[in-house]
Formats: structure tokens, sequence, C-alpha cells
């Protein structure tokens, strides 16, 4: 399992190509740099640890896809980032 961080510094969680709240919902799937949400809508891009939502990218889709909920996770916030885009829509 490895971790992301949203750009204001919520944690995600990685699973394989699932990515998943801190309270363990499941709230994507990576394919390529990008995150689609379980509907197959793009939800944010990868920039190093950083997911972030850029309108620029949003006209990509892909398939819907399905994903059980798992444990959430103690792990804590980051420090926000400076980097450009907006902060994803996910839940915590």
């Amino acid at each position: 399992m490895s971790s992301l961080y949203t750009k204001n510094g919520r944690p995600l969680q990685v699973v394989g190509s699932n990515v998943y709240s801190r309270s363990g919902t499941c709230v994507g799937r990576i394919g390529g740099s990008k995150v689609y949400d379980p509907s197959g809508r793009y939800a944010g891009t990868i920039v190093g640890d950083r997911v972030v939502y850029r309108s620029t990218d949003s006209a990509s889709i892909s398939g819907p896809s399905v994903s059980a909920s798992r444990a959430g996770s103690a792990a804590a916030h980051a420090a926000g980032s400076a980097i450009w885009g907006d902060e994803p829509n996910f839940p915590d």
C-alpha cells in the first residue's frame, strides 16, 4: 500500500490501482497519471505524490469500476502544496 495526498494535504491510500480516502471509501482508480472516480469520470491528475484537479484534463473518461471499501487509515495530513490545479472533490 502506498500513499498519495490531495493538493491540500488530505491523505489517500493506494492499493493496486484503487485509491481510497482516509475513511476507507473508494474514491477512484488510477489510469496512467490520472485518477477516475468510480463512475469513470476524471477526478484528478497525479503530480508527484499529490492528486490535483485540472480542468484542462477533465475531458478524459474511463470505464466505471467497482471496488469495496476498506479499513480506514490514521495517516496524518501533509502540508498543502502550491502546484497548479484545484483540490479534488474526494470524500474524507
